[in-house]
């Protein structure tokens, strides 16, 4: 009877055991799927889409970035050397619909073809860089990032991809693709926003709002 008792005590121990193996490994899922499911509440808009074409096409803000934000749902910041970019979102407008309709509104110096889901308008203080979500269906990304922040921390081979590079040397100085290839090469830069991308190399936890931000700077798309 004790032999018993003992080996049903010790496969009850072992149960016990393998439901929380079980049940970290669904919380981390459960981690994961959470930033896109809070991200796409964030995102999600009482308003049609006619609506907020309407708003847009009537309103006066003065920059780019303002009627942006005054628009459309922030997601959260990126930090970069020295500054910041701030991403929003919306899951009613695709990527090339949404660029026409800001152009048509605010004539950007320059706008980019349409190339793998993303799309560059270039104004003179900012840059609108439209993403197509490649982790949350029917969402589209729309980053704001000054002149500082892409010239500090983005990718030349994924601007290169957009943008002239005689348009970018116009802006960032002569020589910035080349001297900017060469740092890349043994430094981190910035290829875009993504959800599943870690931005925070000093280990601050973010909470998404206006403020937040993933510090340390970015990370990709040498």
């Amino acid at each position: 009877m004790f032999k018993k008792i003992s080996i049903s005590g010790f496969f009850f121990l072992f149960l016990i055991l393998l439901a929380g193996c079980g049940q970290n490994q669904f919380d981390n899922i459960s981690a994961f799927d959470e930033s896109e499911v809070i991200i796409q509440e964030q995102v999600e808009s009482s308003q049609t889409k006619e609506e907020i074409t309407e708003q847009l096409r009537n309103a006066n803000e003065g920059s780019i970035e303002a009627l942006i934000a005054n628009h459309f749902s922030f997601v959260e910041s990126v930090a970069g050397e020295k500054t910041t970019s701030n991403v929003y979102g919306t899951d009613l407008f695709e990527v090339e619909e949404l660029a026409d309709l800001l152009a048509e509104i605010k004539q950007p110096n320059e706008i980019s073809d349409y190339i793998d889901g993303q799309q560059i308008l270039v104004y003179p203080d900012d840059f609108v860089i439209l993403k197509k979500s490649e982790e949350i269906e029917d969402m589209t990304f729309i980053e704001v990032a000054n002149e500082q922040f892409v010239r500090n921390n983005y990718s030349p081979n994924f601007l290169t991809t957009y943008l002239g590079i005689r348009l970018l040397e116009s802006m960032f100085g002569n020589n910035w693709v080349s001297n900017r290839r060469n740092y890349c090469q043994t430094n981190d830069c910035y290829g875009g926003y993504s959800t599943t991308r870690n931005y925070n190399k000093g280990g601050t936890s973010t909470n998404r709002g206006m403020n937040s931000f993933r510090g340390g700077g970015p990370s990709s798309g040498k």
